[in-house]
């Protein structure tokens, strides 16, 4: 068997997941330059750097996937993903295209972009949870874990790719020429989807079609003390801690005095340790529960020394950092609870994660803003590191009650360990082997 199938990168062994991954990494690219050059507008083009505007810009962006969860996840479960995947990707690049033209004609305004930001939310709240979900159709189930990770790190390889470009580009010729190419960017991913070999998708059971679905949703996440455990872990780090648009351009523009150039520079520097972040997820037969709880810890850490550094290359070097434990964290949650759910499920179970990682910012963004405005951008990452401490707070919570962590120190180490399972025994589904005993 060729190291392709066997290390990191096996995925790429499927046929259909080459083909999504290639045009999914293009889309990606194009929609990290939309991100840098939106934020960037509206901070320095239509405000006179109003980092509270931009907080309000992502609680539009987020806010539907709370909105509309009770709609988004019946979809992902009921609905042929690949279908519904074509209509939200091309109706994203028409809503690039709508604010491209505007920016360009020199006409867009604050409200303007508000009501995009929104638009592209209630569109994104349907599209997430069936592009995550649709990845089980595109390989077997023992390479779940493996493909997830490998999505992240191709949209975080697009986050070093794209803010870079858009930031010249911005220099160069505007925000507006962004959103035109970001628009055209989303036939990559559609054609992609059109060339997939339909019978070789993994098609799993579809949840019956009931009323009240929803409500089953969270009632199995309910039952599920790990699943709860994992979800409140990602709000708190989601709402008050993934605010990057928010530290990285109050950092750039009120702190380190950068133009746009620097300004993308910067988020495309923290993309290295993002990427970094994934490949390593990707590296590990399955996700475990201690390396969720570090991802956590050293997300909190690094926001905290990144409010203190001095300089420009200093901070940019902390941000490899957080993107490194940030990615970790995220991709080992979003495999968690993708192996750990039970198919029919799935869908709904990923549409409240989303809700509450993605939606929460709706909450966080302009709260982490008015810090920004009102105490500067320092303190604003000082939420960032409480959120990361208090998400590893509360996974400690999770193994002291649960899977009965014990502290001990051995040859004057000191040594932590955890039964198998927990007491429910609901970590023992196909798929989903947890075999760590200890955690050194």
């Amino acid at each position: 068997m060729s190291a392709l199938a066997q290390g990191t990168f096996r995925s790429l062994n499927n046929f259909n997941y080459r083909i999504w991954a290639g045009g999914a990494l293009v889309s990606n690219v194009g929609t990290w330059m939309q991100r840098t050059a939106q934020d960037w507008l509206v901070l320095t083009q239509l405000t006179h750097k109003n980092a509270t505007a931009v907080g309000i810009v992502m609680a539009l962006q987020f806010g539907p996937h709370l909105l509309l969860l009770p709609v988004t996840g019946f979809a992902a479960d009921h609905l042929d993903r690949r279908k519904l995947l074509i209509a939200t990707q091309a109706a994203m690049g028409a809503l690039a295209l709508g604010l491209g033209i505007l920016t360009v004609s020199g006409l867009v305004q604050l409200w303007q972009v508000y009501l995009f930001a929104f638009l592209l939310g209630c569109v994104t709240a349907f599209d997430s949870p069936a592009r995550q979900t649709f990845v089980s159709e595109l390989v077997a189930e023992t390479e779940l874990s493996n493909a997830v990770a490998l999505n992240s790190a191709s949209f975080n390889a697009a986050r070093m790719i794209g803010p870079a470009v858009a930031g010249l580009l911005i220099a160069g010729v505007g925000s507006g020429w962004v959103f035109l190419i970001n628009a055209a960017s989303f036939a990559a991913v559609i054609g992609a989807l059109g060339m997939l070999r339909a019978d070789q998708l993994h098609l799993r059971s579809r949840a019956p079609h009931t009323r009240g679905s929803l409500l089953q949703g969270f009632r199995y996440v309910w039952r599920r003390p790990d699943i709860k455990a994992v979800l409140l872990m990602l709000f708190l780090v989601g709402t008050f801690g993934l605010n990057f648009p928010i530290f990285i351009s109050t950092m750039s523009v009120t702190v380190f005095h950068a133009g746009a150039d620097r300004y993308g520079l910067l988020t495309a520097i923290m993309a290295i340790g993002s990427v970094a972040g994934a490949l390593l997820s990707a590296r590990r037969a399955q996700p475990r529960i201690a390396i969720l709880l570090a991802g956590a810890a050293v997300f909190g850490f690094g926001c905290a020394l990144a409010a203190l550094m001095p300089s420009y290359w200093l901070f940019g070097l902390v941000l490899i950092l957080i993107g490194i434990s940030a990615q970790t964290f995220n991709t080992t949650a979003n495999s968690m609870v993708q192996l750990s759910t039970e198919p029919a499920m799935r869908g709904r179970v990923m549409a409240i994660l989303l809700a509450l990682a993605l939606g929460g910012t709706a909450v966080g963004a302009p709260v982490v803003g008015w810090v920004a405005d009102a105490f500067g951008p320092r303190w604003a990452l000082g939420v960032g590191a409480a959120a990361g401490f208090a998400a590893a707070i509360v996974g400690i919570h999770y193994l002291a009650r649960h899977r009965h962590l014990r502290v001990r120190v051995d040859a004057g180490r000191l040594r932590f360990s955890i039964d198998d399972c927990d007491p429910m025994n609901v970590l023992h589904r196909p798929g989903y082997a947890v075999s760590e005993q200890k955690i050194q």
